[in-house]
């Protein structure tokens, strides 16, 4: 089970709408073939494994890290494929969160004689799927908040300089968390005064959405992101007012931009905004600043997950920029994470918490 997950995990920001999904096949302690479901459109993980079986599966046990499929979407039933195929027994890591397979799978593997073992590294499996199965139940994308700060909470200097508060080794994780994500978020401030290009530089990496959010019309055309060879993987959130100033510079080299009747402060509702990302099939949103658009996630409960890496430094000046500069509360009604990771990366120090 362990390897389908590290094979699940090579699929992360691929598969939207679908899940990512590994599976081994065995039989005797041999391993006779192993998969992942690559894209959608393309075979399942279950499908896959069996395929470099070249039927060689009869009797053999079949891992894998979700629950597998009893109808017929893009692709066949898994279910159908394991019983021709003649697995003796299905070990999977958990069900499938989507109401009209939830162990259904698993009663038509049953309902034929194959014998199914499930919740084996569970708690693993489900954090794989998490983005999934909110998008699922709700039609959201799972929203990932990563900041970098020094230990007293600030993202950059008085004069919003940022490169480089934390090292080489947190700036390396942030790619490789690119790269399990379907969409990069920032706001204006940060295209402004940094210009980054928001893609992920590691092999093999999906095709990343960067979305910039920008009510006052700040970013300019000549932006990165707007302009680079991957502009057409970029959104730019707006509202009317902007959009009709700059719109069409916006788009010229082919980003999309999207228009939105603004909130009560005259913001993109980011609400909103999350939710037509997951009408288009984004599972996973990784939000990397600045600090007024950490805040207004924060302050709607929009957040998810929250990936903060620590620098040893103390900047220790008020008029730094926040890492989290939303409306806050008053402490009785502070909302307590759940810490689920705490370790060193290269100088710095990664907390990882989650709400619920």
């Amino acid at each position: 089970m362990r390897r389908a997950l590290e094979l699940a995990r090579q699929s992360e920001g691929h598969t939207r709408p679908n899940p990512p999904v590994g599976a081994v096949v065995v039989r005797g302690g041999r391993l006779l073939g192993e998969g992942r479901h690559t894209r959608a459109g393309c075979p399942h993980a279950e499908v896959e494994a069996l395929d470099v079986c070249r039927g060689r599966a009869c009797g053999a046990t079949l891992y894998v890290t979700l629950e597998p499929c009893c109808t017929t979407g893009r692709t066949p039933p898994c279910t159908e494929r394991i019983l021709a195929e003649g697995v003796r027994r299905v070990v999977a890591g958990c069900r499938d969160p989507n109401g009209c397979h939830c162990g259904k799978g698993f009663e038509r593997l049953t309902a034929h004689g194959v014998e199914v073992v499930w919740g084996v590294c569970e708690e693993e499996a489900r954090e794989l799927i998490a983005p999934f199965a909110k998008h699922i139940a709700t039609g959201y994308p799972y929203v990932t908040l990563k900041l970098a700060m020094t230990l007293d909470g600030r993202i950059a200097d008085r004069r919003g300089v940022s490169q480089w508060i934390t090292g080489e080794a947190a700036r390396a994780e942030v790619q490789a968390l690119r790269r399990r994500a379907d969409a990069v978020l920032v706001g204006a401030g940060t295209v402004c005064a940094d210009d980054p290009s928001l893609l992920c530089r590691l092999p093999g990496a999906g095709r990343l959405t960067r979305v910039v959010v920008d009510a006052s019309g700040r970013v300019p055309a000549a932006a990165r992101v707007l302009a680079d060879p991957a502009a057409e993987q970029t959104v730019l959130a707006t509202v009317p007012a902007a959009a009709a100033a700059r719109g069409a510079a916006w788009s010229a080299h082919g980003a999309r931009v999207w228009t939105f009747a603004p909130d009560r402060e005259g913001r993109v509702p980011l609400r909103r905004l999350l939710r037509r990302l997951g009408g288009e099939g984004h599972l996973h949103v990784v939000c990397e600043g600045g600090g007024a658009l950490a805040g207004a996630l924060h302050d709607a409960g929009l957040v998810d997950a929250y990936e903060l890496y620590y620098a040893p430094a103390v900047l220790g000046d008020a008029r730094a920029v926040s890492g989290v500069a939303g409306r806050g509360c008053l402490l009785p009604r502070l909302e307590r994470l759940r810490v689920v990771e705490v370790r060193r990366v290269g100088e710095d120090v990664l907390v990882r918490a989650r709400r619920g």
